[in-house]
């Protein structure tokens, strides 16, 4: 009966999900939308590089951010005016070493794969006004992707490469994630392997913000050389921000954990991960409790 639900789950999820989608679709192509603002975005391997060279900090917006900036709810992230203040505030800052990445989606779209393709159509149909209205023409973006390089392109023969490029950022760190507590980034996988050490203070899988002084408070605790890799959603846009200015390197890590499941695995769609949270597969949320104890050592904070 489970697996039944689960299924029927699906199938409703992608129904109403393709019906929507190429509504969009149609009328972007149809209309032959375009934005007002394109913006200058570094590729993956320079991001990377920036990232790896000069330790910097990197918040990430993507359509959820700008979603959340209009006020309105996401999956996992109710609709909160503290947070749409905070998102607005990061994407016009300008600190020196504190990236500000966007989805490279503004020309090219064809790099990316069909389904990609309609989702950012529909995106700009819906919410492109929003990124005219905050992106700055003179501004050098960063790369979006740098924790996305593997589901939605078009080719995947750089998908290797980027992976090996990532693991340098960490390479011979004291890691600490600040994670959503069914996340479990680098758990049955080797991608951060080649890290000294590793931590983890868990967060609320949905609606993270409301918690967001307690994970604060939390990460401030952690010692200046950490490395923090933060899976919170749009929580983590602001939490790598504000880590910043305290003076810690911190990096919106996103999905880099499940793609690079989905990578090792030659995943052609956005499957369930046994044990890891997913929240962009309809049955990827039930998760159960792990009896990892290396996992399990590895916490120092729990926060309700």
């Amino acid at each position: 009966m489970k697996n039944i639900n689960q299924l029927l789950n699906a199938i409703k999820y992608k129904l109403r999900y393709g019906i929507i989608v190429e509504w969009y679709n149609m009328w972007y192509l149809i209309l032959e939308k375009k934005q007002k603002v394109i913006p200058k975005v570094a590729s993956i391997e320079e991001t990377i590089t920036k990232i790896t060279n000069n330790r910097s900090s990197i918040s990430r917006f993507g359509d959820g951010e700008i979603l959340l900036i209009e006020n309105k709810a996401i999956g996992f992230q109710s609709a909160n005016l503290e947070l749409s203040i905070r998102l607005k505030e990061i994407l016009l800052s300008n600190e020196d070493n504190h990236l500000i990445g966007i989805s490279d989606v503004f020309n090219d779209l064809y790099r990316y794969n069909r389904k990609a393709r309609r989702f950012w159509r529909t995106h700009f149909y819906l919410y492109g006004y929003v990124w005219n209205r905050y992106l700055r023409k003179d501004y050098l973006y960063y790369n979006t992707f740098v924790t996305r390089p593997y589901m939605d392109f078009q080719s995947k023969q750089k998908c290797e490469e980027w992976f090996i490029m990532l693991k340098r950022i960490w390479c011979n760190r004291n890691i600490v994630f600040i994670e959503g507590e069914k996340s479990r980034l680098g758990v049955g996988n080797d991608l951060f392997s080649n890290a000294k050490s590793i931590r983890r203070i868990l967060c609320p899988s949905e609606n993270a913000f409301n918690k967001y002084d307690k994970i604060m408070l939390e990460a401030t605790k952690l010692d200046k050389d950490s490395l923090i890799l933060i899976a919170l959603g749009p929580t983590a846009t602001v939490l790598a921000y504000d880590l910043y200015l305290a003076g810690y390197q911190a990096i919106d890590a996103g999905h880099v954990d499940i793609e690079y499941e989905w990578w090792k695995m030659k995943a052609r769609r956005k499957i369930k991960i046994p044990n890891k949270y997913v929240n962009e597969n309809p049955n990827g949320k039930n998760i159960e409790s792990s009896s990892d104890s290396e996992y399990n050592s590895q916490i120092i904070c729990k926060i309700p």
